[in-house]
């Protein structure tokens, strides 16, 4: 199996974003291959982050049995990380440490529990590294 990645909630809104094919594409690309090797981690909060931007900014909202549908056949297969005390405070000394908001910081702490060697996200900073999981923007071209 391929080292685990972790993938931010925009990854999964790009997959149903029209408006920006080549991120459309690039997203849907990423979730499928990391679903189909088994390598890709969520936690909770990219779980409930999805279900907000598909009620709150999809141009056309999924349907109740859409949503129920996406997330048994892909979130599920994915989701290993659930809320803890633990990951709490693993959050706050990454805000600490690194001044991302604490919200960032817990997908950060989420991606460093469930072992992920990377994890894309267009939202924090590309190529840095925070501990042992190395945040990479699959958007960036280059």
């Amino acid at each position: 199996m391929s080292d685990k990645v972790f993938l931010d909630t925009n990854i999964f809104a790009y997959a149903f974003d029209r408006t920006d094919v080549a991120k459309q594409e690039k997203a849907s690309e990423l979730i499928k291959t990391h679903l189909e090797n088994g390598s890709g981690i969520i936690s909770y909060q990219i779980v409930q982050e999805f279900i907000n931007v598909s009620y709150r900014k999809f141009k056309n909202p999924m349907t109740l049995r859409e949503l129920e549908q996406y997330i048994e056949n892909v979130l599920s297969h994915m989701w290993e990380v659930y809320a803890s005390k633990d990951l709490i405070y693993s959050a706050i000394g990454i805000k600490e440490q690194f001044k991302y908001s604490f919200y960032d910081s817990l997908i950060i702490a989420a991606a460093l529990e469930a072992g992920c060697t990377t994890l894309y996200s267009e939202d924090l900073q590309h190529e840095q590294k925070v501990y042992s999981v190395q945040i990479v923007d699959p958007f960036v071209v280059g």
